[in-house]
């Protein structure tokens, strides 16, 4: 049984590290983060929602099955890899499309459609980890 207080920070500093792991997978191509340290972000997210309220909680608190996240991510940074392949160009080379006007100057591109796709990787990978050496 855990405290009140574990309880309590567990619920205040979910959102908050999930808001903060998108910051860091949105701003990761060009600057420190991407998609390797969100996903171990939102990981801890979990496993801290793990220690406060158990195993079952904290599955009951994710919208997909950690085998779900791990395999939909490998086929996320797949697609992402191959996109290039069907236009002429190298595998993983890099696409880049405005999102919105010319003047918001907002470029979205592959890399960040990878950096996705790791990120449910990692999150699939440390939570499945986490619940089984728990529930063991």
């Amino acid at each position: 049984m855990s405290s009140s207080i574990l309880r309590t920070a567990a619920r205040v500093l979910m959102p908050l590290l999930v808001l903060f792991a998108v910051f860091l997978l949105v701003r990761g191509h060009n600057d420190p983060g991407g998609g390797f340290v969100a996903g171990l972000v939102i990981a801890v997210a979990f496993v801290l929602l793990m220690f406060a309220d158990g195993v079952e909680a904290a599955r009951r608190s994710l919208p997909v099955s950690p085998w779900h996240l791990l395999g939909s991510g490998l086929l996320v940074a797949l697609t992402a890899g191959l996109m290039p392949v069907f236009v002429g160009r190298p595998f993983l080379t890099a696409l880049w499309a405005h999102l919105g006007p010319e003047r918001w100057d907002v470029l979205v591109g592959t890399p960040l459609l990878f950096d996705i796709g790791v990120c449910f990787v990692v999150v699939g990978v440390v939570l499945t980890m986490t619940f089984s050496l728990v529930e063991d």
